[in-house]
């Protein structure tokens, strides 16, 4: 898988963006309700995951829960990290 260019990672900001890059990763940060809602969402996220064969790296403390996504084996972000920040947001969505 090819790394996206600097246009795409662009255009994905402008379509999410609440999204950003930092230290050259797609980051998000939740606000949840409390830790039960926050937990169901990483829940939800974590089945996604691992059917798209692509894993988050992120933490959860109380309800916010931050996101990072990179493809390692690209070395960058690429369209997997798209995909799944997309589905993120859908999912969050439904919170």
């Amino acid at each position: 898988m090819a790394k996206a260019t600097n246009e795409q990672i662009d255009a994905f900001l402008a379509e999410l963006s609440r999204w950003s890059v930092e230290n050259g990763r797609l980051h998000r940060e939740y606000l949840f309700r409390d830790f039960v809602e926050a937990f169901g969402f990483m829940t939800q996220a974590a089945l996604a995951a691992e059917k798209a064969g692509h894993h988050p790296e992120w933490f959860n403390v109380y309800k916010k829960v931050v996101v990072d996504l990179v493809t390692h084996e690209a070395g960058g972000i690429t369209e997997k990290d798209f995909d799944l920040a997309r589905k993120m947001e859908h999912l969050a969505g439904e919170r």
